[in-house]
């Protein structure tokens, strides 16, 4: 039999989920992660599951892993240090930059501005000029490069970034620069702009292959190492990254370009949401997925998730695809405090992590966390054991909890609550994000939850939102991992093109868009050389093209999808009209101006996994054969008689009502008063209230 395995690393555990291709069996683990070296916490995990499983690891075939190396690498400022090589003119483009300071109008009071990836005194100017049609103003000075790239190296650089001015319409210069870097400092590895990305505005080209060339050295570590241990322990398995975008990536196209990978983590719940909505047959989404130090919420419409054309980590901007995520510090493991200043209760963003630990893990952790209030409360039955091992302190909790109690005047539980209220409010803060601030009433959309705490939370956001009904899916602690396994190989291309769209005709777009599609599949058949060379041929790829169009004579960009059959058939009228209508829901209004294109793109993808839900009989025994004990839980300010019911014993057709607490290996639910969960038809449990 062949195994197909997703492993997802968070800050606190890293989950796997192991799959036998064939039969659609599934088997799940979760491990402490292991933030000096997440591969080890991957390794015990793949080492887990097979254990559990009793499969021999040399029977899969493909892992499938989403990572926050490169993000880490950005947040942490353990980058590479970076040489930048720039045209005549342009060596202070990362200190100009744009003139945007995050924070509102008074952002600029408290804004500090981190320092450029790549500084200023590793960065050098060569004489030459591409103008903006592509012809070549002034050559390239060879001698003139030479001697710069002998004083980077001289400055002992860990990677090269080349970034030449509109380079995205000619990149002969860079190309030949990347060969001159090859003989004077051989090793050190070069990305260059117009491979990285071949579009127009010099600052946001020059930043994202600078950030390109920061993380490049640990990430390629990071794959190459965790690829040899794969060829040792499990004959040679193949190895896929997640990409921000929610596809896959090979891992050579990983390590050579790993800006695509710096939403790798949060793209892997969005892609897992993604299949179980296709499988329960839900289309709109609000994801919530909240882990141990944070929470990562986003919006599925129509089956697809919603794509930005920028990547966001910490204050460093780069323009490369991920799914519009966002994220608030909030998560199992942030600590409640009460500040001397105010006496007034905060939550997070500070976080116990995956060492110490909240207090009720017994892991050595005193600080009072959501997780500790969540046992407090009895959210979170102390009888419950994380990850299917980890035991849990009530004693402990309540001990740190009670911190909170006595800083603020009130009972223990009431304390309790009181932290549950405010960090369901701060996530509620992010869903509005992505949600009513793009013009989406939440309303009409299921709220899914997942990730170790979502569940004990969903209920309660569910009521802030509006969105019914809340879904919890089989395994929600690994759905990351299900994200990891079930996506798509994803690659894309793309090119400024710079036309009024009554200055061009659909035949002229339809060619662009056409070459560029030739360029993406050839780049994903190359890149599918060796290990799976045959597993992919061009048949299989599917294409999405899009156009960046925008108001003449403004700068905001907005994107469309398209198709050679659409502008065939109407021409430019459609994307007109989409344009207008997706302008007016941002902004509430729409302009009677011209339009003009600005980037084309092609998107490939590779063939979806063989992967489908179990489609469950319904049960046939009584949901009552499902409890397990009686239980109390506070709620609302008051206690509450409650079951616990063994979420391995529900079945289809089996109604929960609440208040109620459903565990499992990797996730506690809970049920409020008022509110009742029913299975479905592939395990779901659909939360809704009880009128």
């Amino acid at each position: 039999m062949d195994y197909k395995l997703g492993v997802d690393v968070g800050g606190t555990f890293t989950d796997v989920l192991l799959i036998e291709t064939d039969s659609g069996t599934i088997h799940t683990a979760k491990v402490p992660s292991t933030p000096d070296d997440s591969s080890i916490g991957v390794l015990n995990g793949i080492a887990r599951v097979c254990e559990l499983a009793g499969v021999d690891p040399t029977a899969i075939s493909h892992v499938t892993h989403g990572t926050t190396v490169a993000t880490n690498a950005v947040l942490t400022g353990r980058g590479a240090r970076v040489g930048l090589i720039t045209t005549r003119g342009y060596r202070q483009i990362l200190q100009i930059a744009r003139s945007y300071v995050p924070g509102g109008l008074g952002g600029w009071v408290i804004y500090d501005k981190s320092d450029p990836m790549a500084p200023l005194e590793c960065t050098r100017e060569i004489p030459e000029r591409i103008a903006a049609d592509g012809s070549v103003v002034e050559a390239l000075d060879e001698a003139a490069t030479r001697s710069v790239l002998e004083e980077l190296a001289g400055q002992g650089i860990e990677a090269l970034t080349v970034s030449l001015i509109n380079s995205f319409t000619n990149g002969d210069h860079e190309r030949r620069v990347a060969e001159l870097a090859a003989e004077v400092m051989p090793g050190i590895p070069v990305s260059i702009s117009c491979e990285v990305i071949p579009e127009m505005q010099e600052y946001e080209r020059t930043i994202t292959t600078v950030a390109n060339s920061y993380v490049r050295p640990e990430v390629a570590k990071y794959i190459d190492n965790l690829q040899r241990e794969l060829d040792e322990r499990m004959n040679g398995a193949r190895l896929s990254i997640l990409r921000s975008d929610g596809g896959l990536s090979t891992a050579s196209a990983a390590a050579n370009f790993p800006v695509n990978l710096l939403m790798s983590g949060p793209a892997g719940g969005v892609s897992g949401a993604l299949w179980i909505g296709e499988q329960g047959g839900f289309d709109n989404l609000l994801t919530f997925d909240m882990g141990g130090t944070s929470t990562d919420v986003s919006l599925i419409e129509n089956g697809k998730a919603l794509v930005r054309r920028e990547t966001t980590v910490g204050d460093v901007n780069v323009r490369a695809s991920s799914v519009d995520v966002r994220t608030v510090g909030a998560g199992g493991g942030s600590i409640a405090y009460v500040p001397e200043l105010t006496g007034a209760l905060r939550v997070g963003p500070q976080s116990a992590g995956a060492v110490p630990g909240p207090a009720a893990y017994d892991n050595g952790g005193e600080a009072p966390t959501v997780t500790d209030a969540n046992v407090v409360l009895g959210y979170l039955p102390a009888t419950a054991r994380l990850g299917g091992d980890m035991a849990i302190s009530l004693a402990r909790a309540e001990r740190a909890v009670q911190t909170i109690a006595d800083a603020i005047g009130l009972g223990l539980e009431e304390a309790a609550e009181g932290i549950i209220k405010i960090v369901n409010e701060n996530m509620f803060g992010a869903l509005r994000l992505v949600s009513v601030e793009k013009g989406y009433d939440p309303r009409n959309f299921a709220l899914i939850a997942f990730g170790g705490a979502g569940p004990l939370h969903a209920n309660a956001l569910g009521i802030l939102t509006g969105a019914w009904p809340v879904i919890i899916p089989p395994g929600p602690g690994v759905l990351c991992a299900y994200g990891d396994a079930t996506t798509r190989l994803r690659a894309e291309s793309s090119r400024t093109l710079i036309s009024k769209l009554d200055a061009t005709t659909p035949e002229v777009i339809v060619a662009e868009l056409e070459a560029l599609d030739r360029d993406a599949r050839k780049s994903m058949l190359a890149e599918q050389g060796g290990r799976a060379g045959a597993e992919l041929d061009d048949g299989q790829i599917s294409s999405q093209f899009q156009v960046d169009v925008r108001y003449s004579g403004q700068g905001l960009v907005l994107t469309i999808d398209t198709s050679a059959e659409e502008l065939a058939a109407e021409g430019f009228a459609g994307i007109a009209a989409r344009f207008d209508a997706l302008h007016d829901q941002l902004f509430t209004f729409a302009l009677d101006a011209d339009k003009e294109f600005v980037n084309l793109r092609s998107v490939v993808q590779g063939p979806p996994a063989n992967v489908k839900a179990e489609v469950r009989s319904d049960g046939a025994g009584s949901v009552e054969e499902a409890v397990i004990g009686d239980h109390q839980l506070f709620a609302d300010g008051r206690m509450h008689e409650a079951k616990l019911y063994d979420r391995a014993r529900l079945a289809p057709g089996h109604r929960v009502p609440g208040p109620a607490v459903v565990t499992e290996m990797d996730s506690t639910t809970l049920i409020l008063p008022g509110h009742v969960a029913e299975v479905d038809a592939v395990g779901n449990l659909l939360i809704r209230p009880v009128a």
